[in-house]
This record gives C-alpha cells, structure tokens and sequence, in this order.
C-alpha cells in the first residue's frame, strides 16, 4: 500500500514573461536564458525549455530556473503580499 504525502511549504521567486519584459526575465535569470532563433529557452537541470508568452519562469529552491505553465502554476502557488 502506497503513503501518502504531502508538498512542504516552500517560497519561490518567479517572474511571468509577458513579450513585453524581456529585460526584466534577463535580469532574473542571467547566464541560464538562451535566446536562439527558434525561440527563448532555458538551461534547466533536465536541458533547455522553451519560455512562451504567459510562462512563469522560476527560481527553485536550489537557485536553478525553469518554466511554468501559467495554469499549473495558479493552482500550485500564490503571491505573498
């Protein structure tokens, strides 16, 4: 029989990528974003990841990056204020 378990509170810092605030996501992520011809991508633990238009691009608890749909991310995560 399987446990069950349960996701540790953990904060992340994360920015959306609206096609408008490229400067904004370079700044974030630095050396990891790739810009190529086909696309914007990011270096991630498991290789490059394309970045689209209303993806969350975050920072994991081990300083690494990767993307996020925006509709996983709205039910996993919420802003603190």
């Amino acid at each position: 029989m399987a446990n069950r378990y349960r996701k540790k509170p953990v904060e992340i810092e994360a920015v959306q990528y609206t096609g408008d605030n490229f400067q904004d996501l370079a700044e974030f992520v630095g050396k990891d974003l790739v810009v190529g011809v086909s696309g914007m991508y990011i270096r991630t633990l498991e290789g490059d990841m394309l970045i689209s238009i209303g993806d969350y691009v975050i920072r994991g608890v081990n300083g690494e990056f990767y993307p996020c749909k925006p509709d996983i991310f709205e039910k996993t995560y919420e802003e603190i204020l």
